[in-house]
């Protein structure tokens, strides 16, 4: 079942996605973010406002109750190009 509002958000290092259609704004991620890369938004969702200091640990999706957000490593744009 697809959500129904996802937001991606890209670095050059990561790629954070956040289904804000499950995410209930506990602020779990927002807590738990080693360095304080997630700030929450007018309606206390989660957006990656310092993402480019995402060190990819995913400690915010491993304790988000509601499985709303992932953290995946970007992919490099050269893979594509050697398919």
């Amino acid at each position: 079942m697809k959500p129904k509002s996802t937001k991606i958000y890209r670095s050059v290092s990561v790629k954070i996605t956040v289904h804000e259609g499950w995410c209930k704004a506990c602020g779990l991620c927002i807590e738990f973010c080693p360095k304080k890369v997630l700030v929450s938004n007018h309606d206390g969702k989660p957006v990656p406002e310092k993402i480019d200091e995402c060190i990819n640990c995913s400690l915010c999706e491993l304790r988000c109750p509601d499985f709303a957000i992932t953290v995946e490593e970007a992919e490099e744009k050269n893979e594509s190009s050697k398919k």
